[in-house]
């Protein structure tokens, strides 16, 4: 065993360790207290620093074999600095020993040259209206992601609702009832259940998500899909399958039929026997129970003007002036900038219903609120042409808690100066759907209940419920 005592010769590399070596074994086995090169007694701090030391040695000696780089480990107290290829001497390992602060910089395994640095991608600047933030959706304008449980024919009706080829309230009402026809049609139920319980939640449920993915409920959808649902929790359990989805498809085909186009002929009618000779009737966008109106009275003979008010994005007045046209009515056209100029000729105005709410507002087409200030201050009468499948309990005091948003892009003319909004910093477009028409500027409400005042509104909604109940 190698003395204690200092050496009188300088000792060489490779022997250095042993001296460190031996007395830090003794001292693990309790046999010999540790001593420095000099012969006097190490402290406990001492003795710590060095196992530290001798720690950072071997970790960085074994670094340095596998072809890294490490920061030079401190000496070890009394033991002469390593040369290079010299191995380090081996400590007992102690669990819960931290690794000395330079070894942790020590790069990882396998990390032979820095990742590049890769200029992070500039943030996409938010386009969103702060003010209409709670009504944006993003729309589904494919089939791609939908539910299997999702049926063919209303995969089809939600893109023909997305890209506005299916547009009116009414439309969309009737193609939806349509849908769900033959969804009825198609379904089996299954063991151990019945149709009124499952029918509602496990198929009529993800029919109803995707449509209104692909486009927000008109409030006419929403009040058939809930006269939809009544009639299926109303199907006792005892009748056969096959009978209760007969039932349930003679019943959508009695309500198309009631609710809709008896309605529709019935409004046509009353409105049409308001038209009279020479008048000029003002509309605004495409109704289809306003232009059913001026059919009749075409029809009728009566000889009147028809100026039609449109505007963007969807330019509906260009259809609704091409069928009049075509059967040989006199009509104008003109963009809601011209509204002011076309007012002061028109004898009447005849607008259609997204919805009719509570408090009398008429919940219309973006535009019709505009329409309706300039007929009043003209001084004309404003008559709405509705079916009361439209009310609604709700309120509404404006636009903006209650909307449909749009694509913004929908707003913008190939090659025109809008065509890279998106890269113009602090640009937002905004494209809300419908506006809100004060009862003030409305003089009669015409519905297949009867003409009345805007605060009849309320009244209709009840009894038409109270009759489907």
């Amino acid at each position: 065993m190698p003395s204690s005592d200092p050496p009188t010769a300088e000792p060489s590399p490779a022997a250095a360790p042993a001296p460190a070596k031996a007395n830090t074994a003794k001292q693990q086995k309790g046999k010999e207290p540790a001593t420095s090169t000099d012969g006097s007694k190490l402290s406990g701090a001492e003795l710590k620093a060095r196992a530290k030391a001798e720690k950072a040695a071997r970790r960085a000696q074994a670094l340095l074999e596998k072809g890294t780089t490490a920061p030079v480990a401190a000496p070890i107290p009394g033991q002469q600095p390593k040369t290079e290829g010299q191995k380090g001497p081996k400590a007992q390992h102690k669990r819960g020993n931290s690794m000395s602060l330079e070894v942790r910089n020590v790069p990882v395994r396998g990390s032979q040259k820095a990742a590049p640095v890769v200029p992070a991608e500039p943030k996409k600047e938010d386009k969103t209206v702060e003010f209409f933030r709670h009504l944006y959706k993003l729309r589904t304008t494919s089939i791609a992601g939908a539910s299997k449980e999702v049926h063919p024919a209303v995969l089809a009706l939600g893109l023909q609702m997305s890209n506005y080829t299916i547009c009116g309230s009414c439309a969309r009402l009737v193609a939806t009832l349509q849908a769900f026809k033959r969804v009825i049609e198609s379904y089996t139920t299954p063991p151990q259940n019945s149709l009124s319980r499952h029918l509602t939640s496990h198929v009529l449920s993800p029919q109803i998500e995707y449509l209104s993915s692909c486009r927000p409920l008109s409030i006419s959808m929403g009040n058939a899909i809930r006269w939809l649902k009544l009639e299926v929790s109303k199907v006792d359990v005892s009748v056969p399958d096959a009978e209760a989805k007969k039932s349930l498809c003679d019943a959508i085909d009695v309500f198309i039929r009631e609710r809709i186009t008896f309605a529709d002929q019935v409004i046509a009618r009353s409105a049409a026997d308001k038209i009279k000779d020479g008048d000029v009737i003002m509309t605004y966008a495409k109704s289809s129970i306003v232009q059913r109106a001026l059919i009749r009275a075409h029809e009728e003979g009566k000889k009147f003007r028809v100026i039609i008010v449109d505007s963007r994005p969807l330019h509906e007045g260009k259809h609704l002036a091409a069928a009049l046209v075509k059967i040989g009515m006199d009509v104008k056209y003109c963009l809601i900038n011209g509204l002011s100029h076309n007012i002061q000729d028109v004898t009447k105005v005849l607008l259609g219903a997204h919805a009719m709410m509570s408090n009398g507002r008429l919940f219309s087409r973006i535009g019709t609120a505009l329409v309706a200030m300039e007929a009043n201050e003209a001084d004309k009468p404003v008559i709405v042409l509705c079916e009361t499948i439209k009310f609604t309990e709700r309120v509404a005091l404006d636009s903006i808690v209650h909307n449909e948003i749009a694509p913004a892009d929908e707003l913008v003319i190939p090659g025109g100066p809008l065509e890279k909004w998106g890269d113009i910093k602090k640009l937002q477009l905004c494209n809300p759907m419908y506006d809100v028409t004060p009862a003030d500027y409305i003089q009669m409400i015409i519905t297949e209940s009867g003409n009345v005042p805007p605060t009849s509104v309320p009244v209709l909604h009840r009894l038409g419920n109270e009759s489907q109940g």
